[in-house]
């Protein structure tokens, strides 16, 4: 209900704010960082390594950051 709320509220700041459209790919980039982490988590310790932020980052693209902005819209 939360990331409801929250998606509203950027997308009146993307049409109502001149810096909205930062704002909006900056809450896009950390909801896709996150669930990576989330899921890179996962991953390593069914393997029973370790999870580095470094490698999530690294597996990161921009066109999934575009396809996350879309389905978040």
């Amino acid at each position: 209900m939360m990331w409801a709320w929250l998606r509203m509220v950027l997308v009146v700041a993307v049409v109502l704010l001149p810096g909205g459209f930062p704002l909006l790919l900056g809450y896009v980039a950390v909801r896709t960082l996150v669930n990576r982490w989330r899921t890179a988590q996962e991953a390593a310790h069914l393997a029973g390594q370790e999870a580095s932020l470094r490698d999530v980052l690294s597996t990161l693209h921009f066109k999934e950051l575009v396809r996350d902005a879309r389905a978040a819209l």
